[in-house]
């Protein structure tokens, strides 16, 4: 029993490893490109395309499902993502 909690465990922090760097390297890539005076332009080209994968995914999920929380974060995300840009 305690080999299966301890292969759970390394698990568990293999995969929340890999999400700390994925979240890191965005981070760094988003902050780059604000340096670089980037972000604007590439703002607006990935807005829509993470507002049609928001559309998407909401579609996908039930309504009332597991998934129903994610939808509205992803889809309020790509929304405001894609309107700051509209704003100026």
């Amino acid at each position: 029993m305690a080999t299966v909690f301890m292969l759970l465990l390394v698990r568990f922090a293999i995969i929340a490893a890999v999400v700390a760097v994925i979240a890191i390297s965005l981070f760094a890539v988003a902050l780059h490109l604000k340096r670089r005076g980037k972000w604007e332009s590439a703002r607006n080209q990935i807005g829509p395309t993470v507002t049609r994968v928001a559309d998407l995914y909401a579609r996908r999920s039930p309504p009332n499902g597991r998934g129903s929380w994610k939808t509205r974060a992803l889809t309020s995300a790509a929304r405001r993502l894609n309107d700051e840009g509209e704003q100026k």
